[in-house]
């Protein structure tokens, strides 16, 4: 995902600087809500929640912006948030923080916010990684050479939030990085079985970039790496939006395609899984109003609720969104900002529409 609002590269996907986005919207005065600090005081470990259900809308929050995720959630109607980004602080390190950030530690950051969202009957799912750390070799694979640390460094933070799904976002330099692909999928397959081992039910996913028909190579090898390993991935979530293709694209078609070019690859790393069972592994991540690459990739409206019978006809595992904090019309005609859509739209419109999906 991206940060910060300057054009991308041709092929770049998602998440600018989230410091610069951070320091950019607090001298505009753009905060959506306000809450709890982000390095909230907590218990040592979150109690558990349910497990998720088998179909979830789970839309990013911006972790990096010093917005509460607990009231996001309470004024958008989304019960479970995809929370972005775990990193380490520098590149070569072994120890995780939100957003690389030091002062937000594993443990005792957001703790609060996630047992509130809990206590209403929700959940949050952690994202590694993202533009950011895969572009400064702060993505925790990237950075630590220790398959067993990159491990015990996951395992800290499901065992802290007590969490039933992580997710990692690679893109741009990390799907190029086929050491730390490799390290990433051995330190998952450790991660898998340890939690087997204490009994819980942890599940994984990748959110990658996707092409209009499907994925690229670097996803592709992200996943075939994954099966040689003999790593579980159990959700691939596409990112479809910022494709970069020096054309306009209807977006709810473009991720019709994109997810049936993913359900083919899949068929094709798991013959024996069944139609419906490769489409229960599919996730889409939109985002939602002007993308990235500007007016020619415009999300509407209309496309929500295309995207969601699709979803609901398929059986799809989830709907996402780049981001919560988006999800209001304050900047109509803007493309690729942090915390509006770029189109008219009411305030939450896309959260109250898929978040019947979560079921």
């Amino acid at each position: 995902m991206t940060e910060l609002s300057e054009p991308l590269p041709t092929r770049v996907r998602r998440r600018r600087l989230a410091a610069a986005a951070v320091a950019a919207s607090a001298a505009l005065g753009l905060t959506l809500t306000t809450g709890a600090t982000s390095a909230q005081a907590g218990p040592a470990t979150v109690t558990a929640a349910a497990a998720l259900p088998t179909h979830v809308f789970a839309p990013y929050f911006e972790a990096y912006t010093g917005d509460d995720p607990a009231t996001i959630a309470q004024n958008s109607g989304a019960k479970y948030l995809s929370m972005a980004f775990v990193q380490t602080h520098t590149a070569g390190s072994c120890t995780v923080y939100w957003n690389g950030d030091t002062s937000q530690p594993i443990g005792s950051t957001f703790a609060s916010s996630i047992s509130t969202i809990r206590s209403r009957g929700g959940d949050v799912i952690p994202s590694f990684g993202g533009y950011t750390a895969d572009t400064t070799g702060t993505e925790i694979a990237d950075s630590c050479t220790s398959v067993s640390s990159i491990a015990a460094a996951i395992e800290n933070v499901v065992g802290k939030y007590n969490l039933h799904r992580i997710d990692f976002d690679v893109e741009q330099d990390s799907l190029t990085n086929s050491a730390g692909i490799d390290r990433r999928n051995k330190a998952l397959k450790q991660v898998e079985a340890w939690a087997s081992a204490a009994g819980r039910s942890l599940q994984v996913s990748y959110t990658l970039p996707t092409n209009t028909d499907g994925l690229d190579s670097g996803g592709k090898a992200v996943l075939s790496n994954a099966k040689a390993n003999g790593t579980r991935v159990d959700v691939v979530n596409i990112m479809t939006f910022d494709y970069y293709t020096g054309g306009s694209h209807e977006m709810a078609t473009a991720t019709e395609t994109a997810g049936a070019g993913l359900e083919s690859y899949l068929h094709s790393l798991y013959p024996t899984k069944s139609t419906t069972q490769l489409w229960a592994m599919v996730g889409v991540t939109e985002m939602p109003g002007i993308d990235d690459y500007g007016k020619p990739e415009t999300f509407t409206e209309a496309d929500a609720g295309t995207v969601l019978s699709w979803a609901q006809s398929k059986g799809i595992n989830e709907i996402s969104m780049w981001a919560s904090q988006r999800d209001n019309g304050g900047c109509p005609g803007t493309a690729g900002a942090d915390n509006c859509s770029g189109i008219s739209q009411s305030a939450w419109y896309f959260s109250h529409k898929w978040e019947p999906f979560s079921g």
